[in-house]
């Protein structure tokens, strides 16, 4: 027996990344065995229906948010440019929930807005929309949708690119009906969109709509899972989902009886640490592209000074200072490293043998370079116990190679 005192079998949990919320364990739901495509295909024939390449349905649930999801789907298996996946519009209720949908995105619309939709498919919603508020720009994102524009509808065969386009448009809403269920990361999407947005500093509406899993967990159906949809929302997936991608989430509600859930979501203003970790990133590739050629610009005159130089470190950390600012094997041929494990491999990339740090005892060298700089206290011990003198000992630190002893940077611990 491997179930526990609550009936729950250890054997059932896996590892998996939820789309919704990006938790790494998931619990085994639903074992579909192999099915071929549902909506998309579309066989001419029999045989053809026959024949079709069946696909995994072996649907997970996230043990965080509750989301909903087929672990073994691959976006490529499924033909979007062949046949796509046109949602039927025309029922009488269905109707009745997006003219009501309709309304509440246009009651928060500026009198002219600027409108995007991904994933426009017919690009009836779109249009609706521009003929009930023809004082705007409408245009539509979609691959593998609808072609042909008017004067206030645009629908272009494409993806949409969060940067390009929410730089390019500066929308004021953006609509996605039925697009994140089909996506294999929607998180990832979603926080793209809405960080490129607060570094703009723009306002921005967002519509979400997916279909909504709730009464499936109810009344036990099994018909909603097949390959196209790999995420299924449950309310709470979709309300996580949300509030860890966008800085106020302003309506969670469903419609068609359940059926359908959508977010009202505003854009542009970021939490404080998003920001400031984008700030950080920043300033640290900035920097590093600075120090790039200021140390190779140093590593230049060391060399052309004629001093006998030795990198203290051949793997890890000193194989990466080497392999960064081209300490190739011809100008900085001598490398040694104090794990004896070390000695007598080749540094990766460029090739110098890596020596016992004693074979400095007896050859003689004016400059030591040591990368890891964590660890430059316990190698100036080393080169002291050793007995060898030099005329300097570098590191790097803020962009540029310093001296150990003379100058100030937070390696070098009082005694």
């Amino acid at each position: 027996m491997t179930t526990g005192d609550n009936g729950l079998d250890p054997l059932d949990v896996c590892s998996s990344t939820c789309p919704a919320c990006g938790c790494h364990a998931a619990v085994l739901f639903f074992e579909g065995g192999a099915q071929p495509l549902a909506t998309l295909a579309w066989p001419s024939s029999a045989k053809a229906a026959r024949e079709m390449k069946r696909l995994p349905l072996d649907f997970v649930r996230c043990v965080e948010c509750g989301h909903i999801y087929n672990s073994e789907f691959e976006y490529d298996e499924v033909p979007y440019s062949e046949k796509p996946n046109l949602m039927f519009n025309t029922g009488s209720s269905w109707s009745d929930f997006i003219r009501r949908i309709q309304g509440e995105i246009l009651s928060r619309a500026p009198e002219r807005p600027v409108v995007v939709e991904i994933g426009h498919g017919d690009g009836s919603f779109l249009s609706a929309l521009a003929d009930i508020r023809p004082k705007g720009r409408y245009i539509g994102f979609d691959p593998h949708g609808a072609t042909g524009n008017s004067n206030l509808v645009e629908l272009r065969q494409e993806l949409f690119d969060p940067v390009q386009h929410l730089i390019s448009i500066r929308p004021d809403i953006i609509i996605s009906r039925h697009v994140l269920e089909h996506m294999t990361d929607p998180l990832g999407f979603l926080q793209k969109m809405s960080c490129v947005a607060a570094t703009m500093r723009m306002d921005v509406l967002s519509y979400l709509e997916v279909p909504c899993i709730d009464r499936v967990l109810e009344t036990g159906r099994t018909t909603d899972f097949y390959y196209e949809h790999s995420s299924q929302f449950t309310t709470g997936s979709f309300t996580r989902m949300l509030e860890t991608s966008f800085s106020f989430v302003e309506e969670i509600g469903q419609g068609y009886d359940g059926e359908v859930i959508y977010g009202f979501v505003q854009m542009g203003e970021e939490h404080p640490s998003r920001l400031k970790h984008m700030q950080e990133a920043r300033d640290f590739r900035d920097a590093a592209r600075r120090s790039m050629g200021a140390i190779s610009s140093q590593l230049d005159e060391l060399w052309s000074s004629g001093r006998r130089i030795v990198i203290w470190g051949g793997t890890g950390k000193g194989a990466a200072f080497i392999g960064r600012y081209g300490v190739d094997a011809k100008r900085f041929p001598i490398v040694v490293d104090s794990d004896p494990d070390k000695v007598g491999t080749f540094v990766p990339g460029t090739g110098q043998v890596i020596r016992s740090c004693s074979w400095i005892t007896d050859n003689p060298v004016d400059v030591v370079i040591i990368p890891s700089q964590w660890r430059a206290r316990d190698i100036v011990d080393e080169i002291e116990g050793l007995g060898i003198v030099v005329e300097t000992i570098l590191i790097e630190h803020k962009g540029m190679l310093v001296d150990y002893t003379r100058d100030a940077h937070p390696y070098r611990i009082a005694g």
